[in-house]
């Protein structure tokens, strides 16, 4: 015979958390908005064109009148141009983590979601996954178009992957900076302004236009210990292009391990303030 206590445990709710339903939530929300997405085209158009704009524009406006390792050719600089490219496309999709989850803060669908009995980090990470995977697809063009233009590899398959890995997990951990943003702000349109105003100086104060050995040397000094340039440079190295920093900043000197530990870094700090300001906006 069941006793009152049984029956009372029997009904009693199931506690959220665990790393198992985490993960199983995670992936629900990013299959959720992976299927938004494939709704909305256009976003997805729109993703494809502006780094394909870039690529475009830089290499025929730029190449030839800037220096790269003293040479001022133009098949020179798109080589060179290339890393930088892709490391602003991964970071520039930051603004469509913040829209993305200040459009569903706006329509209530996050309050939707604190019904039901998922583990509350889920939302943030399933945003962000597809985010990433949007992004993967965004690059997977991107290299088409930088190869019609003339870029190549010159490091073999593994070491191109691996500067790839690199770029997507920088994406990831910026995508983690969006998502506070997303939650920090009233509108969409905020969100969206909020998102990119940030990024034009960490990608323009780097290393990624210009040889850093052009600044100034307190400019050039911030630009050695960007996370952005740690990614760029360990790019250039492991595609064997041309224009990799000389500088003795431990980053420049030790760009593969730079990055990873700046991604890492960015992804704990920020997935932890996401998370938080998530439960306190939520209530």
């Amino acid at each position: 015979m069941t006793t009152t206590t049984e029956t009372a445990d029997l009904a009693a709710p199931l506690p959220r958390g665990g790393i198992v339903q985490s993960v199983r939530d995670s992936l629900v929300v990013a299959r959720r908005n992976l299927i938004r997405m494939t709704r909305i085209p256009e976003v997805i158009l729109f993703g494809l064109i502006q780094p394909v704009m870039f690529v475009v524009l830089f290499s025929y406006v730029f190449g030839g009148s800037v220096s790269v390792g003293g040479s001022t050719s133009a098949v020179d600089y798109r080589n060179f141009l290339m890393a930088g490219i892709f490391a602003q496309t991964v970071t520039f999709a930051t603004a469509g983590s913040s829209a993305g989850i200040a459009d569903d803060m706006h329509r209530g669908l996050i309050d939707r979601f604190r019904s039901l009995p998922m583990a509350r980090g889920a939302v943030l990470t399933g945003r962000t996954l597809a985010d990433l995977v949007q992004t993967t697809l965004t690059i997977i063009v991107l290299v088409i178009v930088a190869l019609l233009v003339g870029w190549r590899i010159h490091e073999g398959i593994p070491k191109a992957l691996a500067a790839f890995g690199l770029l997507l997990l920088l994406g990831y951990a910026f995508s983690w900076i969006g998502a506070l943003i997303g939650l920090s702000v009233r509108t969409p349109e905020a969100a969206t302004s909020g998102g990119l105003i940030w990024l034009f100086p960490v990608t323009f104060i780097s290393n990624a236009f210009v040889d850093s050995s052009q600044m100034t040397p307190w400019l050039r000094h911030i630009a050695d210990w960007n996370p952005f340039s740690a990614t760029v440079q360990a790019c250039r190295e492991l595609f064997g292009n041309p224009g990799v920093s000389q500088s003795d900043a431990w980053p420049m000197q030790n760009p593969v391990w730079a990055s990873l530990i700046w991604s890492v870094l960015i992804i704990v700090i920020f997935r932890t303030l996401s998370v938080r300001k998530y439960r306190s906006a939520a209530v």
